[in-house]
């Protein structure tokens, strides 16, 4: 069948399949209930086979790229360990890092496609929801000692059964969270999300047949091994260390990232040893998440429109220790792994991949998805929890000066829009704006960060940040300027400015003004990039 299958074919199933994901994406948008998702455009969706490779996934979250194919065959692991097999009709939803492979705001959903009574593939998506209960509103603490301080945790359980939603499944989400309409809301936008996917699988299936539509998803898998292979078969081989830091509690940068990665005959061997321990407090990044970082750096470096598939992957072997920052064991609190310690490993394998192809890598970005965590009560007592990450200056491009107050890397979020902050919030914005002259000088300039202030107008409410690069500045390259770091700041009427830790939680009073900057980032070069290692 493989063998008369015409490349035409291949090519229409292959962008059916790639639009399929994307229409997913729309689906979950415009059904969701909560700004995050709404606004800022927070899940990331895909299709699967019925071996659970993946077969499409949509331009969303880059922290999503590896971890949602290693959450999907690992809860289906566990789904058949326990039940024996998935059924017609049903969904799944989990949140468990340890299995879904981020951290527990992100909620996967997922649902089984079947063809004429087989299976036939998964429809998947995973959606940050803004509280999911925990020790602070918007469940990311930067003090939590374990993952039970962080929120619920949801096993692999059943969302929807003969296509009719668990009632007890949402009730629990709902009983845990601060916002609970905005979570079962949340939920349905997820499974319609899936119900667009599952029907776009199925109308391949009827249009071409589920043995032609098989023998194209191999042929799709192997075109994007191959393509990856060449890609890294044109990067300089050998081998290339590189390493960096994060900052502790008390904004030491004490926490190392240490990477070894071997390039040779077309493929990439990345080992993490030397990295530091899991740490007591949420930094730790789950694999799957560790995952993403080297998913999204290569994908950046070589080509990005090799189709994201199993394929891409084949040629890469990621290595890293159990038990350090990277891959912890359970039960180490990993909230701020998944958007602060992603970052520093793309920052850190987008290094060594820098030594290969120096002309295609950039300075370091502002290095931080800077997370405001703020929620509390109204005056009347009803609920409310914020999340957003905020833009920061891009490193300056080998070409090119990076770009101002934008979501770098791990990232690839919208802001919130001020109108939808203050319709659905207590908080008034009182500045939003570029932070002019925080990106590093160079040949190319880096890009500028931007502040961001938020007042608390009415009721009771804890702040909550999680935040990088308030010590170590964004590196230059190449002998490009630093950028600047960035800096929190608590502004009271007729008090001076209260300077704020990168990473704490504290009480919002009616009337107080969060002022956040973010880093800018690193200029690029005296002269021409340098030439690569050999």
């Amino acid at each position: 069948m493989t063998a008369d299958l015409d490349p035409i074919t291949v090519e229409v199933i292959k962008n059916s399949l790639i639009y399929a994901s994307e229409e997913m994406g729309i689906a979950v948008r415009n059904s969701a209930y909560s700004p995050n998702i709404k606004e800022r455009l927070d899940h990331s969706c895909a299709l699967f086979d019925r071996d659970a490779r993946l077969i499409a996934q949509a331009e969303h979250i880059p922290v999503h790229l590896g971890s949602l194919p290693w959450g999907l065959r690992r809860t289906v692991e566990v789904i058949v360990r326990e039940t024996s097999a998935l059924e017609n009709g049903e969904m799944w939803v989990v949140n468990d890092p340890y299995i879904s492979g981020t951290h527990l705001n992100d909620v996967t959903v997922i649902r089984p496609i079947f063809f004429r009574g087989e299976l036939a593939g998964y429809a998947a998506n995973k959606a940050h929801h803004t509280d999911v209960g925990g020790m602070v509103p918007g469940s990311m603490s930067a003090d939590a000692a374990d993952l039970f301080a962080e929120g619920l945790v949801v096993p692999p359980m059943r969302l929807v059964v003969e296509d009719r939603d668990v009632s007890s499944t949402i009730d629990m989400f709902r009983a845990n969270s601060r916002t609970p309409d905005a979570r079962s809301g949340d939920l349905r936008a997820q499974t319609a999300g899936n119900y667009t996917g599952e029907r776009r699988f199925q109308e391949l299936c009827e249009r071409y047949g589920i043995h032609t539509l098989r023998a194209a998803i191999d042929r799709i898998i192997d075109q994007s091994e191959t393509r990856m292979r060449a890609a890294l078969g044109r990067m300089c081989e050998g081998t290339f260390e590189s390493e960096d830091v994060l900052e502790d509690r008390d904004g030491q940068p004490s926490i190392r990232i240490a990477l070894r990665l071997t390039l040779k005959d077309g493929s990439a061997h990345f080992d993490y040893a030397g990295t530091a321990a899991q740490l007591p407090f949420p930094m730790n990044a789950v694999y799957g998440v560790t995952l993403s970082g080297v998913y999204y750096a290569l994908r950046a470096v070589t080509d990005p429109s090799i189709p994201m598939n199993e394929g891409c992957f084949r040629p890469v072997s990621v290595d890293v220790p159990e038990g350090t920052l990277l891959n912890p064991f359970r039960p180490a609190p990993v909230g701020g792994g998944n958007v602060e310690t992603s970052t520093r490993n793309a920052d850190v394998v987008l290094a060594a991949l820098g030594q290969a192809a120096p002309d295609r890598v950039p300075a370091q970005s502002g290095g931080t998805m800077t997370n405001v965590m703020i929620g509390g009560t109204r005056d009347d007592g009803t609920p409310w929890a914020f999340y957003e990450t905020n833009g920061c200056g891009m490193g300056a491009r080998p070409g090119l000066d990076g770009l101002d107050a934008i979501q770098c890397h791990m990232t690839n979020t919208l802001n919130t829009p001020i109108e939808a902050i203050e319709r659905d919030y207590p908080l008034r914005v009182t500045r939003y704006e570029i932070a002019e002259g925080t990106g590093g000088r160079g040949k190319f300039n880096g890009g500028n960060g931007l502040v961001r202030a938020l007042q608390l107008t009415q009721g009771r409410a804890h702040i909550s940040l999680l935040s990088e690069r308030h010590t170590v500045e964004p590196r230059g390259s190449g002998g490009g300027e630093n950028g600047a770091c960035g800096r929190h700041t608590l502004l009271r009427a007729g008090a001076s400015a209260e300077k704020l830790p990168a990473k704490t939680t504290f009480a919002f009073e009616p009337g107080e003004t969060l002022e956040v900057q973010t880093p800018g980032g690193g200029g690029l070069g005296t002269g021409d990039p340098p030439s690569a290692k050999r």
